[in-house]
């Protein structure tokens, strides 16, 4: 069962085109079940960071934080973003490069019309969210 949604994230996605905030609600959904699918990442703490959606196990610090929103104010794409000083698009890129689109270091890219690569993307979240666990 999904967490319900803050009054926080609800203003953010209200503010967006039906489309859109219905991906970004499923990716929310598929951000907090993938953590609660591990143990090691534990509970997220969910807020805004620059005005959009973020999450990050702040309890366990296993991750860093990832955040969810439009992509550069277009009504067609919407983007998991991740810290831009970690090597995670460069790892996911080398894994999933021809199935995702990345922009530069900092961002998974998806298009609100498309089918989202599900096991893939929630890979990327897992990667993500036990980032400082690696090695």
């Amino acid at each position: 069962m999904t967490a319900p949604i803050p009054p926080q994230t609800l203003a953010v996605f209200a503010s967006l085109p039906g489309p859109l905030a219905e991906r970004l609600t499923a990716l929310r959904a598929m951000i907090l079940t993938t953590a609660q699918a591990n143990p090691a990442i534990g509970p997220l703490e969910e807020t805004l960071k620059w005005g959009e959606p973020a999450f990050l196990p702040s309890t366990t610090k296993a991750g860093t934080t990832l955040r969810i929103n439009r992509y550069k104010k277009s009504d067609d794409q919407y983007a998991l973003y991740v810290h831009c000083q970690t090597d995670l698009v460069t790892r996911y890129k080398e894994l999933y490069g021809d199935i995702l689109t990345f922009e530069g270091s900092r961002a998974i890219v998806f298009d609100t019309y498309k089918q989202v690569p599900t096991a893939a993307v929630e890979h990327c979240i897992a990667m993500a969210l036990t980032y400082h666990l690696r090695d």
